[in-house]
């Protein structure tokens, strides 16, 4: 099993375990402050009513979003983190 796979399985199980679903789940990122990379984030996100708020770093090379949306089941959750990791150079929290 990958570490990929072995992460996506245990966040599966802690969500299952510890989450009332659906439920408003909170997503963090760190993306380089490239307005691409909002973009492309900000439209997985698109449609399903996400509140995104963005902090830019002290340098502002970085940029964090903190997501906040209402997700049906563990499994949509872990989905959503699969399409960002797709991004380049983001960082998931």
């Amino acid at each position: 099993m990958s570490k990929e796979s072995d992460f996506y399985e245990k966040l599966r199980k802690s969500l299952t375990e510890t989450t009332e679903f659906p439920t408003k789940y909170m997503y963090k990122f760190i993306i380089p402050s490239e307005d691409n990379k909002f973009k492309q984030i900000e439209g997985i996100f698109d449609n399903m009513g996400a509140v995104i708020n963005s902090k830019p770093s002290k340098t502002g090379k970085y940029t964090s979003l903190t997501i906040l949306v209402k997700m049906e089941t563990p499994e949509d959750v872990i989905l959503k983190y699969q399409e960002v990791s797709k991004v380049e150079g983001v960082i998931s929290l």
